[in-house]
């Protein structure tokens, strides 16, 4: 009976000499691993911190990152945008570590939304119509899903003429839109001339139309042709 006891504590000392340190280094492997959700963490913090100044409310949503990805632990992660990507809709983040315990580069995919108040067109509207107030209103909509330029502020669209037919709901850029015409062409304009000390006016045609400060040919009244800048009040404004 004793030898056998002897037998087996042997086995069992045996059995420790031989798996005990597998088992120990499989453990550190599993410990020294780079856990997946801090770098979603990391990059998630990124793209808030780099979004903040973005019209609206952000809202970021990181892609599924392989669990199964062995990568030794990072001291310090490193989030970064690689070259060709920005911070706009569906794009690549970079994630690295560099240090002496680690060295490695991921690249994890992104999806970046950007929800504000666009201005939308109400009813149709009419090439040459001036707009108004009740012709546009905010939608919630996603910017990074709309071309760029879009107008956010009313003050930029009203008073404003349609520079083409738009549907109603047509969410507006500032090509769509045109200053009011001040002068319209055959007009008779009047020609004004400053300068230090001295005040000239004079007669002409416009020989075509123009909003304020925009530059417009004049026929005066020996028939030369010379350019002003249109002004409210049928006035151009000729710099000498």
């Amino acid at each position: 009976m004793i030898r056998y006891s002897t037998l087996i504590l042997c086995l069992f000392m045996l059995a420790l000499v031989f798996f005990t340190p597998a088992l120990a280094s499989r453990h550190k492997t599993v410990l020294s691993n780079q856990e997946i959700p801090l770098i979603n963490n990391a990059i998630e913090n990124f793209l808030y911190n780099n979004t903040a100044n973005l019209p609206g409310q952000v809202i970021v949503n990181v892609g599924q990152i392989d669990k199964h990805l062995a990568l030794p632990k990072c001291p310090q992660l490193e989030p970064f945008i690689p070259v060709g990507n920005r911070l706009w809709g569906k794009t690549s983040i970079g994630v690295r570590c560099n240090s002496e315990l680690a060295t490695w580069t991921i690249y994890v995919q992104a999806e970046i939304n950007v929800m504000s108040d666009v201005l939308h067109t109400t009813r149709p509207i009419a090439t040459g119509q001036i707009i108004t107030y009740e012709d546009i209103a905010p939608q919630n909509t996603n910017l990074t899903q709309l071309p760029e330029g879009i107008l956010t502020d009313a003050a930029l669209i009203v008073g404003k003429v349609a520079a083409t037919n738009l549907p109603a709901g047509q969410p507006l850029r500032p090509q769509m839109l045109r200053a009011p015409h001040v002068i319209l062409r055959g007009q008779t304009v009047n020609l004004v001339v400053q300068g230090r000390g001295f005040n000239i006016q004079s007669e002409g045609q416009a020989l075509a139309d123009a909003a304020d400060g925009q530059v417009i040919q004049v026929r005066n009244k020996s028939g030369r042709i010379i350019s002003g800048l249109a002004r409210p009040n049928s006035i151009v404004e000729i710099r000498p």
